[in-house]
Formats: structure tokens, sequence, C-alpha cells
């Protein structure tokens, strides 16, 4: 009798250590497809960021470009108005 419960009891031991060695394992599974899933979105984040980097480095270079072809605005000072017959009256 005493070795049937033992026989009993080692089978219990053994299902539940299987149990947790396959919940592990499915866990172990779950973190890597995440991992995965994660790495793909930061690698098209980091492609959409060197695009946009691209974009405006080379607007900033055609900004410089149509700036050296252009004069400016600004070229000259301000004028200023005298007002002297205006505080006359």
């Amino acid at each position: 009798m005493p070795m049937r419960v033992l026989l009993a009891v080692a089978v219990v031991m053994i299902l539940c250590l299987l149990a947790v060695s396959a919940e592990r394992v499915r866990k172990a599974v779950r973190r890597g497809r995440r991992r995965r899933v994660v790495k793909e979105r930061l690698a098209a984040a980091a492609a959409r960021a060197e695009t946009a980097e691209r974009q405006r480095s080379a607007a900033a270079a055609a900004s410089g470009a149509l700036t050296s072809l252009m004069p400016t605005i600004h070229e000259h000072d301000p004028r200023h108005v005298e007002l002297a017959a205006a505080g006359a009256g």
C-alpha cells in the first residue's frame, strides 16, 4: 500500500513539474515573439526617422542654395522717416 501512495505522489509531482516547465516554455515563446515585434517596429521607426532627417537636410541644402542665388530682402538698413513737421502744428 505505501508503495502505491509513493507512486501516486511521484506521478503527481512529475505532472506538476511538466506543467510548470510547459508554462515557462510558453512564456519564453511569447516573450520572444514580443521582442521580435518590438525589434521590427523599432527598425521601421528608425528608417522613418532617417528618411525624415534626409528630407530635412535636403530642404536645408536647397534653402541655402536658394539664398545664395537670390539676394536677401534685408540687405539695407531700414529707412526712418523724420517727423519734424508733425510736431509744429
